[in-house]
């Protein structure tokens, strides 16, 4: 066995915080190698010293050598420790991004010495006839040395020498070094449990991981015909695992309570329909409805089902024969899913992935300052699911997104007989939401809520048949409003950017006139997002306080002109930004199409004190209207 890879740790964690860190990597090692999908565990069960080589040897099918038994102790005096519940035993599963045909199970004996404070990993693989073959050469444990004077957390690996990799289940041993130590050491001083729960922690990981992939390959082409003017890569993988996570759930529903039929679905605010559209695609019945048709509808065929509606909380959106309500990032159509739901029919389930933060009557308010907004948004979704009589639960996606907890209502806490009691606590609820409201003074800016009980179109009359629930409920606007700086005035911009380059070319440190290096362009010196706010007054500043993104956005929209980098603004070098970038910054702002060269006047040329620093012929736009050509982009219709 070589010398272990180790990090003294300088701030001493806590042996719990240890383990909360080794955890994570036992329970999600995809959070850090990313070519995993997950793992699923056997329960842990706690064993004798004298009784774990029988135990592995059970697991294995194969007796361990005397020489993996000593490993296992590391540096401890095995003497001292002779002592019952000394090992934790259990089982994982390694679950790849990519299954290959006919491949074998990847799994490991995962071993926690409780007292020694280490976690030893056996790999070993089970082909399809159930044969297992120990991985003895890829055997390594990871411990938390405690010494008076310093506190190690160390990797050792059995036999380094022999280290086998794949890349995928099996990382290089130089990886286990440079990466998982690191992040294993930065989660023990972090020592922070999560506010939700583990990804994925209601459906079976494997299944997913394997119908993922499928849809993943299915789909990926939408990839490359994507006409909306949002990220095509994030939205088209990012529906794919909400339809994925959908089918994988109501798979096991189905196999829970016995049937074949495929669930019934409405998705409230559909968006750009693509849910809608894998769902249907994959044989389930249902249809999405939006307030505003989206280019992509006309693009998936007439067997995706997508209406175009203004959605109001009222008799009129009661879905009686529908088995699922979906509401992907739903707005303020949110706290009302659950509500729509339990009045539809006693049978009627949600699932809701909240995003932006509405109440019954208006934005989210926060009461709490001991919870993340994030957090307390997602309670109050939660409450308003229990009021309504579900059996509430939560979980994680993996999606590319920060705003991935989803709320799901199943069964019901009540008998179908007591509907009635239940309705009128739900309504007292609404009605004490909007008192929230006018007793805090916050304008209803988005509806009024009324104090009238609905009617239940599933033949239950809960209360006396009302058309309308709220007063005054207003959808968002048919036709969207276009917030990220690109329709504000062009006077407008050309003047922010103008103010801040100046103030960014006034801090250059060195002194360009008797510079003796031959590089006279003034490169400016940098500042920080909130430096540059304060260069700007009060108008401005409300201004773009209404865009998405405000003022950090407009200097990006400007990439001609400015970099902006961790939090901080440059001046833009045309000659040297493209090797100091990152390839996917570079991608991004590399330099225009062939067909779109010289149909912008180059800004350096103009406004610079020392010009372009590219000659004109190496420059992307124009010096001057003599070098300027007609844009051969299409008219943006509005």
């Amino acid at each position: 066995m070589s010398k272990p890879s180790e990090i003294n740790m300088t701030d001493k964690p806590s042996v719990e915080s240890m383990w909360s860190a080794a955890d994570v990597w036992i329970k999600k090692p995809h959070v850090v190698n990313k070519r995993l999908c997950g793992v699923t565990e056997t329960e842990y069960r706690d064993v004798d010293t004298a009784d774990l080589n029988q135990v592995l040897s059970c697991l294995l099918g194969t007796n361990i050598e005397m020489t993996d038994m000593v490993f296992l102790h590391g540096d401890v005096v095995v003497e001292e420790h002779e002592t019952a519940g000394r090992w934790c035993v259990g089982v994982r599963t390694i679950i790849p991004k990519v299954n290959k045909t006919g491949c074998c199970r990847y799994k490991e004996v995962v071993i926690k010495d409780t007292v020694g404070n280490a976690v030893t990993f056996i790999p070993f693989e089970v082909n399809g006839v159930g044969q297992v073959t120990l991985k003895s050469s890829n055997i390594y444990q990871i411990q938390l040395q405690l010494k008076p004077d310093e506190w190690k957390l160390s990797i050792h690996a059995l036999r380094p020498e022999q280290w086998y990799n794949d890349g995928v289940a099996y990382p290089k041993l130089s990886w286990l070094h440079s990466e998982l130590l690191p992040k294993l050491s930065r989660w023990a001083l972090e020592s922070k449990a999560s506010e939700f729960k583990s990804t994925l922690s209601l459906i079976p990981v494997e299944k997913y991981g394997i119908l993922y992939q499928q849809l993943k390959e299915k789909y990926k082409a939408l990839v490359k015909v994507w006409p909306e003017v949002t990220d095509p890569e994030k939205f088209v993988f990012e529906d794919v695992a909400i339809a994925t996570y959908l089918l994988v759930l109501w798979g096991e529903e189905r196999a829970e309570n016995g049937t074949t039929t495929k669930q019934s679905f409405v998705d409230l605010g559909c968006g750009n329909g693509l849910l809608v559209h894998i769902l249907n695609n994959e044989g389930y019945p249902g249809k999405g409805t939006d307030i505003r048709k989206r280019k992509i509808w006309d693009m998936y065929g007439p067997g995706t089902h997508l209406e175009e509606n203004a959605i109001t909380p009222s008799n009129g959106f009661l879905f009686p024969t529908t088995d699922w309500l979906i509401g992907n990032h739903s707005d303020e159509l949110t706290p009302w899913i659950p509500v729509i739901a339990a009045r539809s029919s006693y049978s009627c389930r949600y699932f809701v992935l909240p995003c932006c933060f509405f109440d019954f009557c208006g934005k989210y308010q926060r009461r709490q300052c001991k919870k993340s907004q994030y957090k307390e948004y997602i309670d109050f979704i939660t409450d308003v699911s229990t009021v309504c009589g579900f059996d509430t639960e939560e979980d994680c996606l993996r999606i590319p997104s920060t705003k991935r907890v989803c709320i799901i209502g199943k069964g019901r806490r009540y008998s179908e007989a007591e509907e009635p009691m239940v309705e009128e606590r739900r309504s007292d609820y609404i009605r004490g939401r909007e008192a929230l409201f006018t007793s805090s003074g916050v304008s209803m800016n988005v509806n009024q809520c009324g104090n009238r009980r609905p009617h239940n179109d599933n033949g239950h009359n809960i209360s006396t048949p009302v058309n309308d629930w709220v007063n005054g409920f207003q959808p968002r606007e048919k036709t969207e409003a276009v917030r990220n700086c690109s329709a504000l005035p062009r006077d407008f911009v050309d003047a922010v950017v103008l103010r801040v380059a100046k103030a960014l070319l006034s801090l250059t440190e060195r002194d360009i006139e008797s510079s003796d290096c031959g590089d006279a362009w003034n490169t400016g010196g940098s500042l920080l997002i909130s430096e540059v706010v304060n260069l700007l007054d009060r108008s401005t500043l409300q201004a773009l306080k209404k865009e998405c993104g405000g003022l950090q956005t407009l200097l990006k929209n400007n990439h001609q002109v400015f970099r902006v980098q961790g939090g901080r603004v440059f001046i833009r070098d045309w000659r040297t930004h493209t090797s100091a970038q990152s390839p996917r910054v570079t991608s991004k702002h590399k330099p225009p199409p062939s067909g779109a060269l010289k149909t912008r006047l180059c800004w350096f040329h103009t406004h610079h004190p020392h010009g372009c620093p590219l000659p004109s012929e190496d420059c992307a736009f124009a010096h001057g209207a003599t070098d300027l050509r007609p844009s051969t982009k299409p008219t943006k219709i509005i």
